[in-house]
């Protein structure tokens, strides 16, 4: 994902195009790494996201949307406070580095007009977000504060001045002819792309590469050539964005004749934003249910080896009545056995063939001690078999919940996951928060909505609450319910009691897309009227029993979750 100075360049064209002189109206802090402007501009409004997130530090224009908390951090607070209503006046970038300052006109607070200036710094792992005082330079405040013990070479706190990061004394490719360009080449030397990255300012090594591709072993005059392409292309903003699946998902906006683009776009915000939609989010979601999946994870993991320590118990319960047998034969020849021996051989009369058994004996216990502790044991196996026949059946439910819960996790978004982490409070697994002073009403949980081809509305449950509640409350007794058979999922409602074909088949991607069976093809699939739906008594969350079901094979298609979705 070469987010380099070249896309930082053409993004940067885009929006000046699109954005300056446009008005700043609502700001929004999604998490600790994300922040998107609402941008009114030529009578459109525009959600510009910034974000500094390790992997995918990136600027651009965005049509996602996204969840907000419900306090505003401190940063988006700042933002708010100087620069809700104001006006980008300009948008440039340093150079070719991935360096981007948007000076903005605002009012201070006796309304004189002042100068702020928002810098984004994308720099991998040491991405920044920064609000400065254009006049006096000063940091007002960061999305990363950073101190001298983490970086020597400058400080990113309030109050202090704002300094670049060191230069890197590289050459533009703008300023620079391609002829001094090559002479600093050592053809020698070999690794020309990583010569190249060396020398040429926002460049990354997945275009250093494909430059090399292109003039593979040619003249120094090919290399000129070469270079004087990527230039004027760099001059004029000649841009071809485009997506590249082969040999990895990648991108970028100059055009590589050996490679074939999958998908071409038009703009360069088109492009950042069809790439990295659902990434970045699934990653967001992926760190704010770290701890959640670690729990379940865990819970699930200690039932499995409840399992398997009752199966074991099971298995030597199952010679409960070979201890019977022993007591028995021991009590009917006590008479035989000598102080302190270790074990004896009698007659089995239980064996047809009357042969001797021998039986083990503890030396310090009388004759009659050992038989009564062969009755013992024999009492004690026999009552925890059926113990553990209980107790195995209660652990197979314990790992079948969090396996679905483990599945859930895997499809959720933010609001998602605090319902199931809600649902692990109420079910006693997850210590209850204390009630704050303001008591808010519990909010219904949401199902997500989808829309068939022919407009017959979908419903489902992305978690066990949102299940039952789709399931148990908005559902109608002869509308059609559908779930992935044995195989754990998202409880999918057809609000008609008799869709089409083409609806039920549309129902039923949208039951084994969200399924542990995802990734899978032909993944049953069944069916039946809401009234043959029924929860047990005392049953987890989510679980539920059916009949008068028929069963559909279908295979899940991304594509066409994406199209039924309700926007």
């Amino acid at each position: 994902m070469p987010f380099d100075g070249i896309v930082t360049r053409a993004v940067t064209e885009e929006l000046r195009t699109k954005l300056e002189r446009g008005k700043i109206n609502k700001i929004y802090q999604p998490s600790e790494t994300e922040i998107v402007m609402t941008v009114r501009s030529q009578s459109v409004n525009h959600s510009l996201l910034f974000s500094v997130h390790p992997t995918y530090a990136r600027f651009h224009i965005t049509n996602d949307s996204y969840t907000n908390p419900k306090e505003p951090p401190m940063f988006c607070m700042v933002l708010r406070k100087h620069l809700t209503g104001s006006v980008i006046e300009q948008i440039e970038q340093k150079g070719m580095e991935r360096i981007v300052t948007f000076t903005i006109r605002t009012r201070n607070e006796i309304g004189d007009i002042s100068y702020k200036q928002l810098i984004i710094e994308l720099m991998g792992k040491h991405s920044n977000f920064i609000l400065v005082d254009q006049e006096k330079r000063h940091i007002i405040d960061s999305l990363k504060h950073v101190s001298l013990s983490q970086n020597r070479h400058r400080m990113i706190l309030p109050g202090q001045q704002y300094q670049l990061p060191p230069d890197q004394h590289k050459l533009s490719i703008l300023d620079t002819d391609s002829d001094s360009i090559v002479k600093k080449l050592d053809f020698n030397a070999g690794k020309m792309d990583k010569q190249l990255l060396g020398l040429l300012e926002g460049f990354s090594l997945f275009v250093t590469k494909k430059m090399i591709e292109r003039v593979h072993l040619g003249t120094n005059q090919d290399f000129e050539n070469m270079l004087s392409l990527v230039q004027k292309q760099l001059q004029e903003n000649d841009y071809q964005p485009a997506i590249y699946q082969e040999p990895k998902e990648d991108f970028h906006v100059l055009s590589f004749p050996e490679e074939k683009a999958d998908t071409v776009f038009e703009e360069v915000n088109t492009m950042l934003d069809a790439f990295y939609s659902g990434k970045a989010e699934r990653d967001r979601v992926k760190q704010q249910a770290k701890d959640l999946y670690r729990f379940i994870k865990n819970e699930q993991d200690k039932n499995v080896r409840k399992l398997k320590k009752h199966r074991q118990t099971v298995e030597k319960s199952e010679r409960a009545d070979h201890y019977q047998k022993m007591g028995e034969l021991l009590t009917a020849h006590m008479h035989l056995v000598k102080p302190n021996q270790k074990e004896i051989s009698v007659v089995d009369y239980y064996d047809p063939d009357q042969k001797e058994i021998t039986i083990p004996l503890n030396p310090n216990k009388s004759p009659s001690g050992n038989a009564q502790n062969y009755f013992k044991t024999y009492q004690k196996l026999k009552n925890s078999r059926k113990m553990m026949e209980t107790e195995i059946k209660r652990t197979n439910e314990e790992i079948v919940y969090f396996d679905q819960l483990l599945q859930q996790l895997d499809v959720a978004s933010t609001d998602d996951i605090e319902e199931i982490r809600e649902e692990l409070r109420e079910e006693g697994y997850l210590r209850k928060q204390r009630a704050s002073k303001k008591t808010k009403k519990p909010q219904k949980p949401k199902p997500e909505t989808y829309q068939s081809s022919d407009g017959t509305t979908i419903l489902v449950g992305k978690n066990n609450k949102q299940n039952e509640y789709a399931t148990m409350r908005l559902a109608h007794r002869d509308d059609i319910w559908l779930h992935t058979k044995d195989i754990p999922g998202s409880h999918v409602i057809i609000r008609d009691r008799e869709p089409s074909e083409k609806t039920l088949e549309e129902a039923a991607v949208l039951a084994a897309y969200y399924s542990k069976s995802q990734q899978s093809s032909s993944v049953p699939v069944d069916y039946t009227l809401i009234r043959h739906v029924k929860k047990p008594n005392g049953s987890k969350p989510g679980y539920v029993t059916y009949d008068n079901q028929k069963t559909l094979f279908v295979t899940p298609k991304k594509e066409m979750v994406d199209q039924l979705k309700v926007k």
